[in-house]
């Protein structure tokens, strides 16, 4: 150091704000939280800080920049000022920060473990239970469309990731049989043309319904036939065997991966989700499940459900 120079006994706020690595407006809002009591103002009325308030600062600055809340910080000088960077008073409180940390790590990889798979299963499927997505492997790319995802994830939503997994075998028959799914189309524009312009003892009312019982009926045989039946009865089975051996009874299950809100019970969830049918359209769908019913009466089968 040359002789010449002498170091100021005090310093204003800026000087203090760059030596400790933070901003004048920091150290202000420290104040007003009272983590380091206000300094001595000088003959222009503004702050001056000494040596023990600058120790104060850097140590301030080193403890929030490991994470320590400054309330926890404000609480820790308070409870013992001349060794609250070292002494037993700020232990619970590093015992806290490193408790959270380690959860904010835990989220990390978790959510690089969701990325991850949604770049290799697809940024839409990936997004979906490993459940679902298993059920769905060997389709070829493009025979899934965007609204047979967006079924499945709410279905996912309402019913858990076993439902969906459940459903996606609608989409496996329709994706591997191009007629069915034409047909399913047809039915599809069908039952949106019953508006509400059209009255609910509307002949084609019963005649749309019809068309979706005899689909339904369809699309059963060739989910039999290809025996992806039997898949789903080794998805229940397996299923149950696992929730059976960790005790849980999977009600109420949500979507996998992260928590997209508390769980909700199948009403809460069906009336939360709007859907835009109009009297016409709804009869429609209760003549459908009705003849639904008639069939399983009279033929002592037990029908998929349909979704």
């Amino acid at each position: 150091m040359p002789a010449s120079f002498v170091p100021p006994r005090q310093v204003k706020i800026g000087d203090a704000a760059a030596f400790a690595g933070c901003t004048p407006r920091a150290i202000r809002h420290y104040h007003e939280i009272g983590l380091p009591p206000e300094p001595e103002r000088g003959g222009d009325d503004r702050r001056r800080y000494g040596y023990e308030d600058m120790i104060r600062l850097l140590w301030i600055r080193r403890m929030a920049d490991a994470g320590i809340a400054l309330e926890d910080i404000r609480e820790a000088f308070a409870e013992d000022p001349a060794d609250a960077q070292g002494g037993d008073g700020i232990e619970a409180v590093l015992e806290s920060v490193e408790g959270s940390l380690a959860a904010q790590e835990a989220e990390l990889r978790r959510q690089r473990t969701a990325v991850q798979r949604m770049r290799v299963e697809g940024s839409r499927m990936g997004l979906l239970s490993d459940l679902v997505t298993d059920r769905l492997k060997g389709l070829s790319e493009g025979s899934l469309r965007q609204t047979d995802l967006d079924t499945l994830l709410v279905t996912e939503r309402i019913f858990g990731p076993l439902g969906a997994a459940v459903q996606a075998t609608r989409f496996v028959a329709l994706a591997t049989h191009p007629a069915l799914r034409e047909e399913s189309d047809r039915i599809d524009v069908a039952e949106e043309a019953l508006d509400d312009s059209v009255a609910v003892d509307d002949p084609r009312v019963a005649q749309v319904a019809a068309e979706r019982r005899a689909f339904e009926s369809a699309l059963h045989a060739v989910i039999e036939e290809s025996g992806l039946d039997e898949d789903d009865d080794a998805l229940f089975e397996a299923w149950e065997t696992s929730h059976l051996e960790t005790g849980d009874d999977g009600e109420n299950e949500s979507s996998s991966g992260s928590d997209s809100g508390r769980v909700m019970t199948v009403l809460e969830a069906t009336g939360k989700m709007p859907y835009d049918f109009s009297p016409a359209r709804l009869r429609c769908m209760e003549l459908a499940e009705g003849l639904s019913v008639l069939t399983e009466d009279e033929g002592g089968g037990n029908p998929r459900l349909a979704t």
